[in-house]
């Protein structure tokens, strides 16, 4: 570390868990990015975070930029320690871990900007709600913390959509649930989405995970599909028609009093 610069020993300790996914030259870089990032007042760019971390004048700025574009380090594996990490430290042996998925768009400007599109903006202004920039899925983790009343969200993995060409935002969150999954396979995994993630690709699931979110209001749920007869002819594809989710809503037990007229949460487990 460079003398007098050394992060304070409580940060270090929490980045001491990221150690592993990285060179020792990068973990250096790291440690001091991190520190500028959570020092910044400002734009957290990654020159703004060389300036919280007091080293705009240290370093020579290419350091920064190289330690994003050509060092050897895996943001998805950097993600899955972090998540390891939370859990370990915030929930209870053997409880589930709750995910939550949404997506956000950062506004971005320019040719050479990579992945940058045309997408919806939650936070936009006007009619149509759009922006350019990138659309990145977000996933994190729900905790409690004990100095708080509500449960805050941890980001601890992501993945840019590029577009309707490309895999979709359902496909993506279905990639990072499936990592999740693999670190933690003696625990259930509850995820929450809201209605952009739906679809086919949500068959898919980890048999450990269940996926919470809003259908549109024409859908039509069926029942899995039977087992196959062994007779000749294809074999069913669904099973029984179960409803819309306004009619299924109206008729499930719960246990809350009644439900809202027209609820279309619904709850998709895995076979």
């Amino acid at each position: 570390m460079v003398p007098g610069m050394t992060p304070p020993a409580s940060l270090l300790l929490v980045l001491q868990v990221t150690r592993p996914c990285f060179t020792k030259h990068s973990f250096e870089t790291f440690c001091q990015l991190a520190t500028g990032m959570v020092a910044q007042t400002g734009r957290r760019t990654v020159t703004g975070m060389l300036t919280g971390a007091g080293l705009a004048r240290v370093w020579p700025h290419r350091r920064a930029h190289a330690f994003f574009s050509e060092a050897s380090w895996d943001p998805d594996q950097l993600g899955l320690r972090l998540a390891r990490a939370v859990v370990e430290a915030l929930l209870p042996a053997n409880a589930p871990v709750l995910l939550v998925i949404d997506d956000t768009l950062v506004h971005r400007a320019g040719k050479k900007v990579f992945g940058a599109l045309w997408a919806h903006d939650g936070s936009g202004r006007g009619k149509d709600k759009t922006g350019f920039g990138n659309t990145w899925v977000i996933c994190a983790l729900a905790v409690r913390l004990p100095f708080l009343t509500k449960p805050i969200a941890l980001p601890v993995a992501a993945r840019l959509w590029r577009g309707k060409a490309t895999a979709s935002r359902t496909d993506l969150a279905l990639e990072m649930i499936h990592d999740l999954a693999q670190i933690f396979p003696d625990r259930p995994l509850h995820v929450a989405g809201d209605a952009a993630y739906h679809g086919k690709a949500l068959r898919d699931l980890p048999v450990t995970c269940t996926f919470t979110t809003r259908l549109p209001a024409p859908s039509v749920l069926f029942a899995l599909a039977p087992p196959r007869t062994g007779k000749r002819g294809r074999p069913a594809l669904k099973g029984t028609r179960l409803g819309t989710p306004a009619q299924l809503a109206a008729t499930a037990p719960s246990p809350r009093a009644a439900w809202p007229a027209g609820a279309r949460a619904f709850t998709l487990t895995p076979r």
